[in-house]
């Protein structure tokens, strides 16, 4: 079964412990990611920008499962930002760096194993392959190697 990516959940635990820490939450950002919105001005020679998403920073900060949005002064010009959550590429605290830089996200899709065994969920079996299970164990199922 395919899983959500865990990035949106790092990102909230990682921003609430740094808060919680007394420290200031930064955000590493690929601004040239898919949905970025952020003033491009202030973007490095590499694409990133650096934010600073303290509570005391800017207004109306939401993390969801999709990304991070809120309201922040550049120059003194109040600019609504978003950005995804795959545009994160880390969130750290800016007193010790302590935090997490994230690895570039792979297709949550799980291809199907390319030779090698498979495993196959056989109901009513026993480790074994056998059928002799008892009967409370033949409604469990079971892992099966197959080659």
């Amino acid at each position: 079964m395919a899983m959500t990516s865990s990035r949106p959940y790092m990102i909230r635990a990682l921003f609430d412990w740094i808060v919680d820490n007394q420290c200031t939450p930064y955000i590493l950002v690929d601004a040239h990611a898919e949905g970025v919105s952020v003033p491009q001005q202030y973007v490095n020679d590499e694409g990133q920008i650096v934010l600073n998403i303290a509570p005391s920073a800017v207004q109306g900060l939401v993390i969801d499962g999709e990304g991070i949005e809120f309201s922040a002064r550049f120059g003194g010009v109040p600019t609504q930002l978003y950005i995804p959550c795959s545009g994160v590429l880390g969130v750290y605290a800016r007193e010790n760096g302590q935090g997490m830089i994230f690895e570039p996200e792979q297709d949550t899709t799980p291809e199907p194993p390319k030779g090698g065994p498979k495993i196959e969920v056989k109901e009513g079996r026993a480790p074994d392959g056998k059928s002799g299970a008892s009967k409370q164990d033949k409604n469990r199922p079971s892992l099966t190697v197959v080659k």
